[in-house]
């Protein structure tokens, strides 16, 4: 599984950055999709795309984006299958769906300040 990020942004880059370390070792890359390419490589993922969401690419090409792509990270480690289930439970996805979409909308502004790269906090502050 591939996870693209926005690597100009701070929090962004702790969130993927800890989804590694608590998913499977080695069960996903994590790349910034500012990165030179990234996007070449995953047709089937846009710009736009992930301006709004971190996006997961699964192993067939399928791609998952928000916070079901950092749940399904987690549940590549057994004891954390049940936080996926969890998070299926009609009203709780919908819930953490939108709290997600707040959070990415107003993700510079949580970033700490001098963290981003390219100016890019102050400039979406």
């Amino acid at each position: 599984m591939v996870l693209l990020y926005d690597g100009d942004c701070a929090l962004c880059t702790r969130a993927a950055s800890r989804l590694r370390r608590w998913g499977a070792p080695g069960s996903v890359e994590v790349v910034s999709f500012r990165s030179s390419g990234v996007l070449d490589r995953f047709p089937q993922v846009s710009a736009a795309a992930c301006e709004r969401a971190m996006q997961l690419i699964l192993p067939d090409g399928r791609v998952i984006s928000g916070a079901e792509a950092g749940f399904r990270i987690l549940a590549t480690r057994r004891w954390l299958r049940p936080l996926l289930w969890i998070y299926h439970v009609p009203g709780v996805r919908q819930a953490i769906d939108a709290a997600y979409r707040v959070i990415a909308r107003n993700r510079m502004r949580f970033g700490r300040a001098g963290a981003c790269r390219h100016g890019a906090c102050a400039r979406d502050r």
